[in-house]
């Protein structure tokens, strides 16, 4: 299995970034691949997976999973018998959600890309939980084994904390976040 990172965002912020480095954590380098990435950003990927500037849109990419929160039908574990890669768009949240998967769905449409999509649940994740759950599922649980939490709240000081309104992955009763995460929010000025 390969995980597809398509990169939606006009840079390649340093959220983003620590949520790739985390990615490839879950999942190994070798089972990742980062695309649509600009030519300037692709040294600072190649540690962590295969990067190239094309879309998946462009690319020779075929047997894809599209994961979308509009996807009518759940990823189950016999996908992983039935696709080569899952594909996610790597996206910084926005609340409410902008919907920039369905414009890759479209662009695959557009460029006679065959693949299905599925759902990891109706609530939007960072791409990093998003993995995380894919992965799960594809190693044999169920969606709704996995235990989730909707909305995070993290303490940035004794005043002042910072809520991110999406699903996050909790695993033996640890939450699924990359410690890097909760630091750069924490020195991060301004909101």
């Amino acid at each position: 299995m390969i995980f597809i990172i398509e990169h939606l965002e006009k840079e390649l912020y340093e959220w983003c970034l620590i949520e790739y480095e985390h990615i490839s954590k879950i999942i190994g380098k070798n089972s990742t691949i980062f695309t649509n990435i600009n030519k300037k950003d692709i040294k600072r990927l190649k540690k962590y997976g295969a990067v190239s500037e094309k879309s998946i849109s462009k690319s020779k990419f075929n047997n894809l999973c599209v994961l979308s929160q509009y996807s009518k039908k759940t990823l189950a574990t016999d996908d992983k018998n039935k696709f080569k890669y899952f594909v996610f768009g790597g996206i910084l949240g926005d609340n409410p959600s902008k919907k920039r998967t369905n414009m890759l769905i479209k662009s695959l449409k557009k460029h006679n890309v065959k693949f299905e999509t599925r759902s990891l649940g109706k609530k939007q994740m960072p791409t990093d939980a998003a993995v995380y759950a894919a992965k799960k599922i594809l190693e044999g649980k169920k969606l709704n084994e996995l235990k989730f939490v909707d909305e995070l709240e993290i303490e940035i000081s004794e005043n002042e904390s910072v809520k991110l309104p999406f699903r996050f992955v909790v695993d033996n009763n640890k939450l699924i976040i990359n410690e890097k995460l909760i630091e750069y929010l924490r020195n991060r000025k301004g909101f």
